[in-house]
């Protein structure tokens, strides 16, 4: 390890691009891995399925059309008009053309040369055939593998000539489970104990422990709720406020109870559609609910309608299926087997919801929409109960109940003969109705509506007026404003789905809502499995249907994201896209073994992470040599473990728990940490509401980033390269800014937290070294080596001098942040110490999962 301040290296905080097609292929040429690449990237867009779009009547993404199309003839590649066609020097005639800036290098026409020379046969498109489990290969080091899908992984190396690298040491290890499976770092004595323990399960019951932990749910809430595009606003001009940590807190809950995947999964897409749902399964459904949701005065409540519905259509595709739906939305798919009627089939589901597509208005900062559950928490209830005795103590000290009586029956017979108020004013309709009904020829149900009604219409309408004239009443009214306002602001209320009656669902033309085409009913896209039989046609039917045996996505598309949790990337890079332009994974036989294994398992989350992380290959040290990074730079092989930049979240985090500042707390609502002055101020453009940036206090400032607001016009400041929460992302971006290293520099969050640690350092010893070890180890986790002692303390000395030298500047240093300050510590060495533990978490290594 070198000490010194990194910004960031492409080769430690991001990934090169993938490779292009494959341009050579051994022995017997495989569509799908040497030639559907070359198609689908050059040749489809104009002879794919979308037949508006479709040139020169020729399909090329099916044998049986390319052979109608007279596109090859096989076995005779001469003959075949598409070698010709690419080997062409007559621009005239040459494909792709000119125009479309598309080149096929030498290699790619040989290959389709060789192809159509070997019969030119199709395979169908990987992905969309059911995984199978295959047989475990053979393997020359048996005494490697740990678990079954190493035995997949040496066999690729061998095959390669490589070997895998050998297991990090024992403090790497800790500190990586620690920070993939809880999103923290271990502390100093968690690692001198499972250092020292040298018992057989030492690994596996450590595993165990950070499985069963309350912060493991908080770990794997993170890449959720991106996937459900979680806020905790609603975007826009207005950008109102939810209360959707409700369903976040649901999340979190569901993981650490290991909620298998079929039950998570359905609850969320239709938990309201389930026999007599829990609140739990409500909560669930606010999956669907996390979009984005316009206030604004000029909106048109259908248009929003229809954008809220394809965002749930694009979502759910995303998140589940693993690909991208969008295009269909205006036309046939141009790569994927997708027409326009699928995905409007698939809509027809989605479209039951009863709502309108605007968020509601009112006083305060809320800005929710129906239909929503009103879920009020232990201290809601507690307070609503206090509340509420005070209303009826100054009810009953005012007489204020015998007042309104008496004003209600002077009201009620009042009322003119032709149904008006005594103010002339008209009553409704429905009681203006039943009034005009003879009193002995009503009904008593008539008879009941009436009274409840004229009492709702004089207590709303008439009695606020009367009672702002009597003090005792005007009490009473303000404490029920009081509890109304409480209500509103305090009481969450998630937005959830619940069906209206049937609605008709059309193909639109383009997209546009004012122009329906073709009527459709839900279906699921036809090269899917159809939902069980017993299912209902509607989203509880294509919830199920994603998890009937022979479903192609499911699995896979999950598996896949564990993977990339754990390794930084997917098998399937592209794991958000899992169609025909996605490429052909390298250990396709370990993808389909885990996506079997997963279902076999019970859709168990927990079961999954812990056989990924037992594994021999995710204990690999991911130490790299120069010949081993030259021949496999991104680590696709798995020859070595992976290393790459913490999310910004889980940095956050390690910072404030390093430091001892971490608020610990699992769930709760939002909170306001550090933020630069005046962001939101700058950016509000309405006055309707206060954008004035509410910061948080004590315990609050210190809480998980998991919990921090979360607004969709600006998100907080230092969580580069993180969603905006405003569509679906299912895989994490990696920049390199001189931004980033600013804010782990200057941020107050950081900056607090080094002036933390550092005085905790001070008062854990006297002795210079003994300090510096104790800041070292609360970062990085292990013990400094004998060559970082010595960087360490010319650094320390360095430090101080120039303190020493500037009084001022070391009294600012020591006064960063919130927390409590400690004057009885010597100010400039403070604040020499703060400097270094401010470099240990800029550390490359502090700001890296190794």
């Amino acid at each position: 390890m070198v000490l010194f301040l990194v910004a960031a290296t492409t080769a430690s905080w991001g990934f090169a691009q993938s490779p292009k097609a494959t341009a050579t292929a051994p022995a017997k040429i495989e569509f799908n891995r040497d030639i559907r690449p070359i198609l689908s990237e050059n040749c489809f867009y104009c002879h794919g399925q979308d037949p508006n779009h479709r040139k020169g009547d020729l399909r090329l993404d099916g044998r049986a059309d390319a052979l109608k199309g007279k596109a090859f003839v096989p076995g005779k590649p001469l003959e075949s008009e598409l070698v010709k066609r690419v080997f062409t020097t007559d621009r005239t005639e040459q494909m792709p053309p000119p125009k479309a800036n598309r080149t096929l290098t030498t290699a790619q026409k040989e290959l389709l040369k060789r192809w159509v020379a070997e019969g030119g046969e199709y395979e169908a498109h990987w992905a969309f055939t059911a995984p199978q489990r295959p047989a475990l290969p053979p393997v020359k080091r048996a005494d490697w593998p740990r678990t079954d899908l190493d035995r997949f992984v040496l066999a690729k190396l061998e095959a390669a000539g490589l070997s895998p690298s050998p297991e990090a040491d024992r403090a790497t290890l800790v500190r990586r489970l620690s920070l993939d499976l809880l999103g923290l770092p271990p502390k100093p004595e968690e690692v001198d104990a499972f250092v020292a323990d040298t018992t057989p399960d030492a690994y596996e019951r450590l595993v165990e422990r950070l499985l069963k932990s309350p912060h493991y749910g908080e770990r794997m809430a993170l890449p959720w709720l991106d996937a459900a595009r979680y806020a905790d606003s609603n975007g826009f001009q207005q950008d109102g406020d939810t209360f959707q940590w409700v369903w976040r807190d649901w999340v979190v809950r569901s993981l650490n109870a290991d909620l298998p995947f079929d039950r998570f999964s359905i609850e969320q897409l239709a938990g309201d559609l389930l026999p007599k749902p829990t609140d739990d399964q409500l909560i669930a459904t606010g999956f669907n609910r996390n979009h984005l949701l316009n206030g604004e005065g000029g909106a048109i409540a259908e248009e929003q309608r229809f954008n809220i519905l394809f965002d749930r259509v694009d979502t759910t595709a995303t998140t589940w299926l693993g690909l991208t739906l969008a295009c269909a939305q205006c036309h046939d798919h141009k790569y994927d087997p997708l027409t326009q009627r699928d995905y409007y089939g698939l809509m027809s589901a989605f479209n039951q919801v009863s709502e309108n597509g605007l968020a509601g208005g009112g006083p305060g900062p809320k800005r929710i929409a129906a239909p929503f559950a009103e879920l009020p928490t232990d201290e809601n209830k507690a307070w609503l109960a206090a509340h509420e005795a005070k209303v009826k103590a100054a009810e009953t000290n005012g007489q204020v109940k015998e007042k309104l009586e008496l004003a209600l029956a002077a009201w009620t017979t009042g009322l003119t003969a032709d149904s008006n108020t005594p103010d002339g004013k008209p009553l409704p309709a429905n009681l203006t109705a039943v009034l005009r009904v003879a009193s002995d020829k009503r009904s008593a149900a008539q008879s009941k509506e009436l009274a409840g009604g004229l009492r709702t219409q004089f207590e709303t309408k008439v009695w606020p007026g009367i009672a702002a004239k009597d003090a005792a009443a005007k009490v009473v009214e303000d404490l029920k404003k009081q509890a109304e306002k409480y209500r509103k602001e305090e009481v969450p209320r998630v937005m959830v789905m619940r069906d209206d009656k049937p609605r008709e669902t059309f193909m639109l033309e383009r997209g546009e809502y004012l122009k329906p085409k073709d009527k459709v009913s839900f279906a699921t896209p036809a090269f899917l499995p159809a939902p069980p039989k017993d299912a209902p046609p509607n989203r509880l039917g294509f919830a199920q249907s994603l998890f009937v045996p022979e479903h192609p996505l499911t699995a896979r598309v999950q598996v896949n994201r564990m993977w990339q949790t754990f390794f930084g990337a997917g098998l399937v890079k592209t794991a958000e896209d899992f169609g025909v332009q996605s490429e052909v994974p390298l250990h396709r036989e370990l993808l389909d073994w885990m996506a079997v294994e997963f279902r076999a398992r019970g859709w168990s989350m927990k079961q999954m992470h812990r056989l990924i992380v037992t594994s021999a290959t995710y204990r690999q040290s991911s130490r790299v040599s120069r010949d081993l990074l030259q021949r496999d730079p991104e680590n696709t092989l798995l020859a070595r473990g992976a290393r790459f930049r913490a999310p910004a979240m889980v940095l956050r985090d390690v910072a404030l728990a390093a430091s001892g500042l971490l608020d610990a707390r699992v769930g709760g609502k939002p909170v306001y940490p550090y933020q630069p002055d005046d962001v939101w101020e700058t950016l509000a453009i309405t006055k309707e509401r206060d954008f004035t940036y509410p910061a948080s206090s004590g315990p609050d400032l210190y809480r998980r980033s998991l919990y921090t607001f979360w607004r969709r016009t600006i998100g907080p400041a230092n969580m580069f390269d993180a969603s905006n929460r405003q569509t679906c992302k299912v895989r994490a971006s990696t920049t390199s800014t001189p931004l980033h290293a600013l804010t782990t520099l200057n941020d107050p969050t950081w900056a607090e937290a080094a002036r933390v640690l550092a005085a905790r350092s001070l008062e854990a010893s006297a002795e210079a070294d003994a300090r510096l070890n104790f800041a070292f180890r609360r970062v990085l986790g292990r013990k400094p080596t004998a060559n970082e002692v010595p960087v360490l303390r010319r650094m320390l000395e360095k430090q101080l001098k120039f303190y020493e030298a500037d009084g001022k500047a070391a009294a600012q240093v020591v006064a960063v942040g919130a927390a409590p300050k400690q004057p009885q510590l010597a100010v400039r060495e403070h604040a020499a110490l703060t400097a270094v533990c401010l470099a240990l978490f800029n550390l490359d290594e502090a700001l890296t999962r190794e």
